[in-house]
């Protein structure tokens, strides 16, 4: 086969520099193959944690999906539709030269300018965002890396991804499938706190499920199709709404409190997706959670930016400043649209703004305050907002970052 290089856009590094290996078009695990789709979703996350790469047609860096990449340093390389087609057999991924070469052959394109590296005392009480256990593992694995690390965030979607439940199937499923998911969540959690090392706490951001993800890994459950999804019935305002969800949350907290006794205490939770302090001050005794457990928010639409201080007098234990989220929301871009990627830009002064704005005002509140950032802006943000308490980053930076600082 004539060899052809097809450029693209590198959402996600990895850790080598060049990739090869045959495609795989069939949506299924195939270990050690290129996964190629035309998109990203939670159906497909078997498949992508046994690819070496991924090449896609479709999305953004900071997506759901992509982020779960991030966080296993799996690399997602995004290219034309028109040449995703093309796609078949071996095929080599130069992440340098951010293309990919239809056939064995190819090489490493020109040697990327080294980067300069933040500072590890930049991330201050460093919180890793992570998409299953063994990350976890890995980074405790690592004297190093693991005395920088306080906290690891996990979404309860992706716990549930990682241990194949179909949430919306079993709390549509009537009272014992509810109390089973409960009881599986838990399950999950102390399999978590048991990779955990002292002082190390879980923080467990509840079930967000967006419509159309949860299109792709519901089976029985009819599901609304909403023109706007990520705009849509989900996070806190769907918590508040589901009658079956406190029952479930109950079940996780109380068998882990029978498991674990007192070590149950270093799982915290954390509302999704809200716009201001009411809503949050109503999840509380919608979730039937006493004073003394611990009640976290995240920050992630203008609204909320602006609610901040409202928030922290309702009673937030912690803020966790969602920017990917935020981002699309200030300035009106799809992080999961390729064709205003352009537009998607975690710089920008409004976002900046904002920033400075949420982190300040908990300061003020004396609420501590965790910023997530990708690592290419962990220094631009350092210089030009105020400290937050730590940054939060996906566990596959984190790692990077040490790695690189190590060679030095």
């Amino acid at each position: 086969m004539t060899e052809r290089r097809i450029r693209g856009v590198l959402l996600t590094p990895g850790p080598e520099p060049v990739l090869r290996g045959p495609c795989n078009r069939t949506g299924r695990p195939s270990e050690g193959s290129i996964l190629v789709v035309a998109s990203l979703s939670p159906n497909l996350y078997d498949a992508v944690l046994a690819a070496r790469a991924v090449i896609c047609s479709r999305g953004g860096s900071t997506g759901h999906m992509q982020s779960i990449c991030r966080a296993k340093r799996i690399p997602v390389l995004r290219v034309d539709p028109a040449d995703l087609d093309e796609l078949v057999g071996v095929v080599t991924l130069d992440l340098e030269a951010q293309s990919v070469t239809i056939g064995a052959g190819g090489g490493t394109g020109p040697a990327a300018a080294p980067a300069s590296l933040p500072s590890p005392d930049l991330l201050g009480s460093a919180c890793a965002v992570v998409a299953d256990v063994e990350d976890v593992r890995t980074v405790n694995a690592d004297d190093v890396g693991a005395a920088r690390i306080e906290s690891f965030f996990l979404r309860e979607e992706f716990l549930c991804l990682a241990a194949g439940l179909s949430p919306i199937d079993a709390l549509h499923g009537g009272a014992a499938a509810v109390d089973a998911y409960g009881r599986a969540v838990a399950g999950q959690l102390q399999t978590y706190m048991a990779a955990l090392r002292p002082g190390q706490r879980l923080i467990l951001r509840m079930l967000d499920l967006r419509s159309d993800d949860a299109a792709r890994i519901t089976e029985r459950t009819p599901i609304h199709n909403e023109p706007n999804p990520d705009m849509g019935l989900h996070g806190t305002r769907w918590l508040l709404r589901s009658a079956s969800y406190p029952r479930a949350l109950h079940v996780a907290l109380e068998t882990l409190r029978a498991r674990l006794g007192s070590g149950a205490g270093r799982v915290s939770l954390s509302a999704p997706f809200l716009n201001d302090a009411e809503e949050f001050a109503r999840l509380r005794p919608h979730l039937g959670l006493p004073a003394e457990t611990p009640l976290s928010a995240f920050i992630e639409t203008p609204a909320a930016v602006h609610a901040t201080s409202a928030i922290c007098a309702a009673g937030a234990d912690e803020l966790f400043i969602g920017t990917k989220d935020l981002v699309q929301f200030y300035l009106a871009a799809d992080r999961s649209n390729h064709l205003v990627a352009e537009s998607y830009r975690t710089r920008h002064p409004a976002v900046l703004d904002g920033l400075r704005r949420a982190v300040a005002d908990a300061r003020a509140a004396r609420t501590p305050v965790r910023l997530f950032a990708l690592a290419a802006d962990l220094r631009h943000y350092a210089e030009r907002l105020p400290s937050p308490t730590g940054y939060m980053m996906c566990v596959g930076e984190l790692r990077q970052l040490f790695a690189d600082l190590a060679r030095i």
